[in-house]
């Protein structure tokens, strides 16, 4: 196979739009709503972790760990009063589906899609991975385009599980993190503060925790050894994620970007999701 992480990398810019447009679709926070879910934040904290079940703030925020855990403590457990797991899980599924139908071409080729995107699940491995595993386990929606979303799901859990087994390798708290990211001038801090709940005081720490390993210089961006320890964490995640590729092979990987570029492209075209957008997920 070619460049393992060229192809991985195009797989991720071609496949995530079609997860993330349930962090911004109307459809998505209606739902949450009609279950019961009195904010839009619990909404978003209790979706994405409801195949795990019940759970309290700490293991969400071990997960999630880009958000400070004062954010999260706000929505978690609260949420379990108001709404179970499985009717928060199905309401959701139900919500990113009518989303998708309405942004997406009926004409599209969702069954190949969905197909190659059922194969590269076949490829994810679980060990330390909780998200990816707690949604690889819901079972798969009757439709295509639910099945996409599924997957899509699968392996975009799959790969931010890696990202995190990555950052942590490298030393790195959750908002270390984000300042590497925002340090690359990929995203900005105006963006993603407000969408983490860090405060200034969290802010200045980790600032004085990655000037003082040379990860920062005095302007906030990458220092040579930053930009050496962030291309590794992203390597690392790249192959972290090659199961998948591995599964669908190189021919079967570039149909899927194929396929899903064009779908992703209409996605944020249709003002589905921000550019920039708190992942940092480019238009592909």
């Amino acid at each position: 196979m070619g460049d393992v992480t060229s192809l991985q990398r195009r797989l991720w810019e071609a496949v995530e739009p079609l997860h993330a447009v349930v962090y911004f679709a109307p459809e998505t926070a209606a739902a949450a709503k009609a279950a019961g879910l009195p904010s839009w934040w619990m909404g978003y904290f209790a979706g994405r972790v409801a195949p795990l079940g019940p759970l309290p703030e700490p293991p969400v925020t071990a997960m999630l760990f880009g958000f400070a855990p004062r954010m999260v403590a706000r929505s978690l457990p609260d949420a379990w009063k108001y709404a179970e797991p499985a009717v928060v899980l199905q309401s959701r599924m139900d919500a990113v589906e009518t989303a998708l139908k309405r942004i997406l071409p009926e004409d599209a080729p969702f069954e190949e899609l969905a197909d190659l995107l059922d194969q590269a699940v076949t490829g994810c491995d679980y060990p330390a991975r909780p998200l990816a595993a707690a949604w690889s386990s819901v079972a798969r929606p009757a439709t295509p385009i639910g099945r996409i979303w599924l997957a899509a799901t699968v392996l975009r859990e799959h790969r931010g599980d890696g990202h995190v087994l990555s950052a942590v390798a490298a030393g790195l708290r959750g908002l270390d993190t984000t300042l590497t990211h925002i340090g690359s001038g990929a995203v900005t801090r105006e963006v993603i503060q407000i969408n983490r709940g860090w405060s200034d005081e969290d802010w200045d720490e980790s600032v004085g925790r990655l000037t003082g390993r040379g990860i920062l210089d005095g302007d906030l961006k990458l220092t040579e050894s930053g930009i050496v320890l962030r291309q590794r964490i992203e390597d690392d995640t790249d192959r972290l994620a090659a199961g998948p590729l591995d599964a669908l092979g190189e021919d079967g990987a570039a149909e899927v970007v194929r396929i899903a570029v064009p779908l992703s492209r209409r996605i944020f075209d249709a003002g589905a999701i921000p550019l920039p957008n708190p992942m940092g997920a480019p238009r592909p």
